[in-house]
Order: C-alpha cells, then sequence, then structure tokens
C-alpha cells in the first residue's frame, strides 16, 4: 500500500516553511498596521491611529467607494455573462468546437495579465480618441471581461454536479424550457452563481495591473491609489488600509468556500 505523502521524509518542515512564505508576511502586515508609532521598523504600542487617519482621508473614501462599486459592478455583468456560458457548454449533447470555446471563456487565466492589460489599453484607445469618452465605462467592461472565467468556474463546477433527474422530470411534465430553469435549475444552481459573483468581485477588487493601464485621469480605485502612495513613502497609513482590504477579501473568501461546499 503507498505511504501518504504526509508521510515522506521531510514533508513536515517543507510544508511549514512554504505556510511560512506565504502568510508571515501578513501576519507582520496586520501586526504593524495597530502601531501607534510612525516608525514602520519598531513596535511603540497598540494603537487604532493609522485606522481613523486612512477613515478621514477623502482620497481613501473616494476610492473605495469606486472600488466597491466597480467590483460590484463587474462582479454582477460577469457572472451573468458566466452563467449563460456555463449553461451552454454543459446542459447539452458535446458539440464541435465546445473545447475551444472553453478555452477562450479562460483565455484570461492563462495569458499574463500584462499581456491582457497592454491589449486592452490598444482597444480602449481608439474608442477614447474617437468618441471623447473618459468616463468608467472602460474599467467596467474590462474588469467584466476578466472576471468572466472566476464565475465560470464554480458555476460549471455547481452544474456539473447537479443531478439531471429533476431536471428530466420537470420536462416530463410539460414546463417549458424557461420554466425548469427558474423553478429547478436555478434554485440549484443558486449557490455556485453566488460563489462566482463573490470570487470575480474579490478578482475585480484587489486588480491593479488592469487598472492601472485602462483608467483615465482621476479614477483611482483602492489599490492603485496604494500602489502610488508606496512609490512616494511607504507609511503605516497604507498598512491599515491593506489589512482592512484583507479582512474584507478573507470574509469573502470564507462565505465563498461554504457556498462551494458540498454537503452529504
Amino acid at each position: 500500500m503507498a505511504r501518504p505523502i504526509s508521510h515522506l521524509p521531510g514533508f513536515t518542515p517543507i510544508a511549514m516553511a512554504v505556510f511560512a512564505a506565504l502568510y508571515l508576511p501578513l501576519v507582520i502586515l496586520v501586526f504593524y498596521s495597530f502601531n501607534a508609532g510612525e516608525d514602520l521598523a519598531h513596535w511603540e504600542g497598540f494603537g487604532l491611529h493609522w485606522f481613523a487617519k486612512a477613515w478621514e482621508n477623502d482620497q481613501v473614501k473616494d476610492s473605495t467607494i469606486r472600488s466597491l462599486w466597480l467590483a460590484a459592478v463587474a462582479a454582477v455583468i460577469s457572472t451573468v455573462v458566466a452563467t449563460m456560458a456555463a449553461l451552454g457548454t454543459t446542459r447539452r449533447a458535446r458539440f464541435k468546437g465546445q473545447t475551444f470555446i472553453y478555452v477562450m471563456i479562460n483565455q484570461p487565466l492563462m495569458v499574463p495579465e500584462i499581456v491582457t492589460a497592454v491589449a486592452l489599453l490598444i482597444f480602449f484607445a481608439w474608442f477614447k480618441v474617437t468618441l471623447g469618452y473618459q468616463g468608467m465605462g472602460y474599467l467596467v467592461l474590462a474588469h467584466s471581461a476578466f472576471c468572466i472565467p472566476f464565475a465560470y468556474l464554480p458555476i460549471r463546477a455547481r452544474l456539473e454536479s447537479m443531478d439531471l433527474t429533476l431536471e428530466t422530470a420537470a420536462a416530463d411534465l410539460y414546463a417549458t424550457p424557461f420554466a425548469t430553469f427558474r423553478r429547478v435549475t436555478f434554485p440549484l444552481l443558486l449557490p455556485g452563481i453566488l460563489a462566482g459573483m463573490m470570487l470575480a468581485f474579490v478578482t475585480s477588487l484587489d486588480d491593479v495591473v488592469i487598472t492601472v493601464f485602462v483608467k483615465s485621469a482621476g479614477q483611482d480605485t483602492l489599490p492603485t491609489y496604494m500602489l502610488g502612495q508606496i512609490r512616494r513613502q511607504v507609511s503605516t497609513e497604507v498598512y491599515a488600509i491593506s489589512t482592512m482590504l484583507l479582512g474584507l477579501t478573507v470574509v469573502m473568501l470564507v462565505a465563498f468556500m461554504a457556498l462551494t461546499r458540498k454537503k452529504d
């Protein structure tokens, strides 16, 4: 009988080293975000001074509201498109070109993000020059397109794990395809849809590369604002903002795991 991988020599120290490399910087970040002093390298006592300062910063408020609005809109759009794509690629017999469609849907996951960002910059530059429009629509479209595969994967996984018996029974009882979807498929699929939407929301919320390349002047999101601040001077205020953003991300990911967890 094969030995479990956890029993192999050196597994425990290697695993501990990997987890330390992944999570120790986050622990240090959170720890120093509660530093009461100005010196980033020395602990001067516990305090919430930097959280209060970040909360009173109008630029932080504006960029946070913009980030949340953009992530919410992009998550809704990408989830709707991903749901239709998942239904079209799972609730029918296999057809020629299905693998190609699957690859194209997941293209943002396989292509380096910087390549996607440059392509979007070139694509939207023509519209900005031609139409003279410099609004948030470009960021909404860019984030929505980039988030589609993140919403698509959990929705497709949910569809593939669903039993077709109830849908077949509804069809046998003369339910129309739309009635079957509304009364049977959608309620069963809803946890996957919510999980995909939350994953798309988190992905959009912390995106930097695509946002930097696509945004116009005065359209900073919270991550791009933090990047600009770090280029000037690293302050504990940035630590505090990072901690709050990390907390929101953890809450969303825990909810995502709860929704996608299979029940016995």
